[in-house]
């Protein structure tokens, strides 16, 4: 699934290459894309000129001059695909965006899981969100504020979007090793101290320059990562084995000596 920094770094692509250019025709080809944007909302888009481009959470949205909004999400696997209208478009491309200046911008995704939908002047496209991960503001008051009323288990929680925006399965569990609190930890018990261990985690994982943005289908990359991925290999600080347990119909994975508590 593509994580925060992946979905930034592909909003700064797409922001380059449409901000401030007009869009000819936007087409789906995929029946669930085709359901979310219907014929007829895909007219309305025409000659539209596409004004601003940002990123909330792992939400994309392109701000139109009739005020309107194209909403796009990745979900497991999605990406954009510069191209040109002349070019044949990729196999699993499931929605494109022509411009009239001849260039293309394809959401590609092989699942076919992504979205784009387009909400009218006035509608708010996005769902409830909680701070940015990479917010300079999420400190450990932050935390205590959000955690206080959570009795669950801290890695499902991190993964609320309605708490923190943006950060997924992969860098919470890397937050939560780095920070040497156990995933099973109930969210609102977790100390003020290492709270404040635990948002320098987040933005550690998020941030770190040595760990460049990729996407994580299969194991070659598990490398990049201290548990990730990486059931039944040595911790890197004490050489217990990683561990992988079930949470809220995702894979954690945890070393069981570090993370104890």
């Amino acid at each position: 699934m593509p994580e925060l920094p992946e979905v930034e770094e592909a909003m700064q692509r797409l922001r380059a290459a449409v901000e401030g250019r007009t869009i000819a025709k936007v087409s789906t080809h995929h029946a669930s894309h085709e359901r979310q944007l219907p014929a007829a909302s895909a007219r309305r888009l025409r000659q539209q000129k596409i004004v601003r481009v940002e990123r909330r959470g792992k939400h994309q949205l392109l701000h139109l001059e009739n005020g309107s909004t194209l909403h796009a999400h990745f979900r497991m696997n999605g990406d954009w695909l510069m191209s040109r209208t002349d070019q044949p478009l990729d196999k699993f491309t499931r929605a494109s965006i022509d411009l009239t200046d001849g260039s293309r911008i394809e959401l590609h995704d092989s699942r076919a899981l992504s979205s784009i939908k387009l909400h009218a002047k006035g509608e708010n496209p996005l769902p409830k969100l909680g701070i940015e991960a990479n917010d300079a503001s999420l400190d450990a008051d932050h935390l205590r504020a959000a955690l206080s009323k959570k009795r669950g288990p801290i890695k499902p929680t991190l993964m609320d979007q309605a708490v923190i925006a943006g950060l997924g399965n992969i860098y919470a569990a890397e937050a939560l090793w780095r920070a040497k609190i156990s995933p099973r930890a109930i969210s609102s018990s977790i100390s003020p101290a290492r709270l404040a261990k635990l948002a320098e985690a987040i933005h550690w994982v998020i941030e770190n320059e040595n760990r460049a943005p990729g996407r994580y289908t299969d194991t070659e990359n598990r490398d990049r990562f201290e548990v990730y991925d990486r059931e039944g290999l040595p911790c890197s600080r004490c050489g217990t084995k990683i561990k992988r347990i079930p949470q809220a119909g995702r894979s954690t994975y945890f070393c069981p000596k570090c993370q104890r508590s």
